[in-house]
């Protein structure tokens, strides 16, 4: 079994792509940087030589990720970086205090339709939040 303690990065060896396309990353000259063959990805060294961070990226926060000697282990960001704490936020503020104040100041035949708004629009940031982070 393979040990799950992060190696370091040796920066003149061939590594599998981490992004999963069955790419090779290769060493940039004169870099302390990877380049992956399939995909066209540039990665970073960072972490003294223990993580591999994504440079060019269209995601919200960073990507990282760990070598363990045999796989890349993708390196979890922290909870208050993202979109996370905001779409938690808002449905937060959604559920717990409008509501309960739209049902009491609603009448009778508006409480439902009161209700669907208000869970439609708990679901939209928790809908954002899966769809940002399901890669």
């Amino acid at each position: 079994m393979q040990s799950q303690k992060a190696e370091k990065i040796d920066l003149n060896t061939e590594y599998p792509c981490p992004c999963r396309r069955r790419g090779k990353l290769v060493p940039i000259t004169l870099t302390e940087a990877f380049g992956c063959v399939r995909c066209q990805q540039i990665f970073v060294v960072e972490d003294n030589a223990h993580a591999l961070e994504q440079l060019s990226t269209t995601y919200p926060y960073k990507r990282t990720w760990r070598w363990n000697g045999s796989t890349w282990q993708i390196r979890n960001s922290r909870l208050g970086e993202g979109y996370m704490p905001v779409a938690l936020g808002i449905i937060f503020v959604l559920v717990i205090i409008w509501l309960p104040l739209a049902l009491r100041l609603a009448s009778g035949s508006n409480i439902i339709a009161w209700a669907l708004v208000a869970v439609l629009l708990a679901v939209l940031p928790a809908l954002m939040v899966w769809l940002t982070y399901r890669r």
